[in-house]
């Protein structure tokens, strides 16, 4: 299904987008990605969505890329005997390891490792930011705190601790069961909550041997100090701005979304913008104007992919929040600005063969009339860094494995095709032309950039580079074997 845009979006499947027709309306619509987030629903709920996604993939004969977000720790306060309490600003409450129901003064917050990291100084958010603990002095089961921030306090309300590095594990014993579950259903990619540190990644990834790749969820700020080991031992990154902005002042987010998503440019890695991104779209049929410049805003940067999250799973108007982000992707595209923003800000990277020869055919394209450059790959890679260079004309995928054809559909104007397993070069240059005439993207007249690596389906080996015509007369007369 070929799309008028380059970046891809992602959409949260849930309660509101949980049928055969309504997932294919969000593909059609422009969805390229479906999330399923594991903090609701069963296994048999996901997977019934993930059927019905490989249902639609068939029926449609489109690749779609499926992200399975593991939930991570959750941190959170007990219960409390009398119903909520409000906290005022200067008041002294108390967390501690008591299981009994809390009161105005205390509440259990079961979590012994918190108590391990914390230090005097260091700060507690609860309820999404909405309450602000200061710690006065603290223990190994304990720790008696300041009100800086005041208000009301409920049963099981979530904690953030931005100061310290937990002692915690990014997979919980859910996720670990949830990991192995996604892996054996088939998902493309693997979204980690709670990274912290790079052997948080590695964790997983040992974990998933192989079966998805793994997209690090960015949305600590220890996760902002560690980024580059970080982005080294992942597949992908999310910038996930709702925990980020909890706990870091909101005016550090934007910034901090600007550095990684070049970070990942740079390193040929997908990137996710997420969360917030059309909530008002959750009510209502049409976003804020503030919300269209923040999607604008992550377009212009180079994102791989902007994110849909309760627009798409529980809103009142799934359909209508993909067609407005498609349709903002298309107009700022289309936009001559978008294109001295992308080309101004592409980093040069030449550590290999591949990298030139994929710098080349992009240059290339841009100098003459060419209507795509066309990659075969095996694992991904070549196609990765032919995204990198964000070339004006589109990027024709074309891979024998499916899996690696389901993973690039996350990666920024990729187009992926499928094609049988290949011997010779001239086999590729016709494949090739046939898929670009047949996307629409080319005509017989036409020529476009073929990059392939010979022998075939050997990972790293792209060494040919060839400017072909689409007509396969042409193709067969001039093409040596």
């Amino acid at each position: 299904m070929k799309r008028n845009r380059k970046i891809k979006i992602v959409a949260t499947l849930g309660p509101a987008s949980s049928t055969y027709e309504m997932i294919r309306a969000l593909h059609e619509a422009g969805a390229d990605v479906f999330r399923l987030n594991m903090s609701h629903g069963s296994h048999d709920e996901i997977q019934e969505k993930h059927k019905i996604i490989r249902q639609v993939e068939k029926d449609l004969d489109s690749p779609i890329a499926i992200l399975a977000d593991l939930q991570g720790p959750k941190l959170r306060v007990g219960t409390f005997a009398d119903g909520p309490q409000n906290l005022e600003w200067g008041e002294n409450f108390r967390l501690d390891l008591d299981k009994t129901p809390g009161d105005h003064s205390r509440v259990c917050l079961p979590h012994p490792e918190i108590f391990a990291a914390l230090e005097p100084g260091s700060h507690l958010l609860v309820n999404d930011g909405k309450i602000r603990l200061r710690v006065e002095d603290c223990g190994k089961d304990h720790a008696n705190c300041t009100v800086v921030t005041g208000g009301v306090i409920s049963d099981r309300k979530g904690v953030n601790v931005p100061d310290v590095e937990l002692p915690l594990a990014a997979l919980s014993e859910k996720d670990r069961r949830d990991l192995e579950f996604v892996c054996n259903l088939g998902v493309d990619w693997l979204a980690l909550s709670f990274v912290q540190r790079a052997r948080d990644v590695w964790e997983a990834r040992e974990l998933a041997d192989g079966r998805a790749a793994i997209l690090s969820k960015i949305e600590k700020p220890q996760a902002v100090a560690n980024f580059q080991e970080i982005l080294e031992v992942s597949d992908g990154i999310m910038v996930a701005r709702g925990d980020l902005g909890v706990e870091l002042p909101v005016q550090n987010v934007p910034p901090i979304q600007k550095r990684l998503v070049r970070k990942c440019r740079a390193a040929a890695k997908p990137v996710i913008v997420a969360t917030q991104m059309l909530e008002s779209m959750i009510e209502s049929p049409m976003p804020t104007r503030a919300e269209v410049s923040d999607v604008s805003n992550a377009i212009y940067e180079g994102s791989d992919a902007v994110m849909l999250s309760a627009e798409s799973a529980a809103g009142d108007y799934p359909i209508e929040a993909v067609t407005t982000m498609n349709a903002v992707a298309e107009e700022v595209e289309a936009d001559p600005t978008y294109r001295e923003i992308i080309e101004a800000s592409r980093r040069a990277e030449r550590h290999s063969v591949a990298d030139g020869i994929v710098a080349a055919a992009r240059e290339i394209a841009e100098t003459t009339d060419i209507k795509a450059i066309c990659c075969f790959t095996s694992s991904g890679t070549t196609a990765a860094k032919v995204s990198r260079e964000r070339p004006r004309v589109p990027i024709i995928t074309m891979t024998s494995s499916r899996e690696t054809a389901r993973r690039l559909v996350l990666s920024w104007g990729t187009h992926c095709v499928m094609t049988g397993d290949l011997e010779r070069f001239k086999q590729a240059v016709v494949n090739a032309a046939r898929a670009t005439r047949k996307a629409g993207i080319a005509d017989e007249g036409d020529q476009i950039v073929v990059t392939a690596g010979v022998p075939f389906n050997i990972p790293g080996t792209t060494n040919i580079l060839r400017v072909a015509p689409c007509d396969e007369r042409l193709i067969y007369s001039t093409d040596p074997e």
